[in-house]
């Protein structure tokens, strides 16, 4: 993943354009993209290597070195091949340096589509650098509420040139409220949204969790938005063991859950169910824990028991987990999934699009995607607004099978065609 010099220190696209109009001589020509033997395309990438959101990025070394081998023969379009050639870069879990890396991949490594995933803190500042460059964007590993209206979308309207696929608090939501279905607990809910992207959009009175929660017949407790990396959270727990919650939920980043789960050992705050959504996606997290991580509950984007397979490599999704397994020691990540299924998109779209030198062109055939994924289907033209298609979400709980946690689906409401692996256990 190595990046490539300018040509003649102009940007490819302005020197075909300058080369062709000029009917330049054959020596010029053959530095030409549209005259070369074999065309490249680059693609560029951008995601959370380092801090706090690093977890979402753990696979990355794995996945892209799976891409690159997929890759390794090109990728036929129109009767040619087009070597394929990715530039990785990290956005260090910070939106100000997402936009500088994203700016960087489009006007220094001139990239022809721009890759990018792991909540809004990357995927919208990346996004936006590609609708100012008009460079095509495809994103993923973000509700599609904050991925949109966080960049000021309208639904009648839409962007130009960015897409996203993945699910909506809609989804999340409902998700939820199915697992939180069980005999043994009330309808009190204490709510830990932070003052960010995820936390704002979740609680949201109207796009998030207040207003669906309150027509289900549940109570929520909200005290309010917390800064980001907080180590103090007695005066959540203090609202929820006032208003005698028996469900917490919400949308944290990792090292804001152990603080709050920590503290609230501390103070005797003991629900029956907590589920929260970004912090208890990754096993590793789970396993800082300790026993206090049995029993936790988040919404469940991807497993190996999926039954969804690659249109890249033609792997299951059991295959794709246990071969990261395999070759890291580790176990598998939800992330995996939906990093592999962005370079299927973008394999698709670089087989379909009438024209690889034209953005207008590449824009049109991601548009017109109609692809079944290793995460399942992704087709934009079905919404639920504009550059925004919803990929499958269920439920579950981390629960200790024989000494190892393993993520149960607990709940499969709005998506049936994925297997339930057992039933929600409510805390001690």
């Amino acid at each position: 993943m190595t990046n490539k010099p300018k040509t003649f220190g102009l940007s490819r696209r302005a020197f075909i354009a300058s080369a062709t109009a000029a009917v330049a001589t054959p020596a010029i020509l053959r530095h030409s993209r549209a005259y070369a033997q074999t065309p490249t395309l680059k693609i560029g990438h951008v995601s959370p290597r380092t801090g706090p959101l690093a977890g979402f990025a753990e696979a990355d070394d794995h996945i892209l070195a799976g891409i690159e081998k997929a890759f390794g023969k090109g990728i036929e379009n129109n009767g040619r091949s087009w070597n394929i050639e990715i530039v990785s870069k990290d956005s260090q879990s910070n939106p100000n340096r997402a936009s500088e890396v994203a700016s960087q991949l489009i006007l220094e490594d001139e990239v022809d589509i721009i890759v990018a995933a792991s909540t809004p803190d990357t995927v919208n500042p990346v996004s936006d650098q590609a609708e100012v460059n008009g460079t095509p964007c495809i994103t993923t590993d973000c509700p599609w509420q904050p991925y949109f209206f966080g960049r000021n979308g309208k639904p009648d309207q839409g962007f130009e040139f960015t897409y996203h696929f993945f699910w909506g608090l809609e989804d999340v939501i409902g998700s939820f409220l199915a697992l939180w279905d069980h005999p043994g607990v009330g309808k009190s809910v204490g709510g830990l949204f932070p003052n960010d992207a995820d936390g704002n959009a979740w609680g949201d009175p109207e796009r998030g969790f207040p207003k669906p929660l309150k027509e289900a017949g549940f109570r929520l407790t909200d005290p309010g938005r917390y800064q980001p990396m907080s180590d103090n959270f007695t005066a959540q727990i203090s609202a929820f063991k006032g208003a005698g919650t028996e469900i917490v939920t919400g949308n944290m980043i990792p090292p804001d859950f152990a603080t709050f789960w920590s503290q609230a050992g501390q103070q005797g705050f003991k629900p029956k169910i907590v589920t929260i959504g970004k912090a208890l996606l990754f096993p590793s997290v789970i396993a800082s824990l300790g026993e206090r991580g049995n029993g936790l509950s988040s919404e469940i984007w991807w497993t190996p028991n999926h039954p969804f397979s690659s249109s890249l490599t033609g792997e299951t999704a059991r295959q794709l987990a246990d071969g990261y397994m395999q070759a890291t020691g580790r176990p598998w990540t939800q992330p995996i999934g939906f990093k592999h299924a962005l370079f299927e998109v973008v394999a698709d779209v670089a087989r379909r699009a009438d024209d690889l030198e034209d953005p207008s062109a590449i824009v049109e055939a991601v548009r017109a995607t109609k692809l079944a994924t290793i995460v399942g289907g992704v087709d934009w033209s079905k919404g639920p607004v504009k550059n925004v298609t919803k990929t499958p979400l269920v439920a579950g709980q981390w629960q200790n099978k024989n000494g190892k946690m393993d993520l149960v689906i607990t709940t499969n409401a709005l998506a049936p065609e994925i297997p339930v692996g057992g039933e929600l256990v409510l805390l001690g």
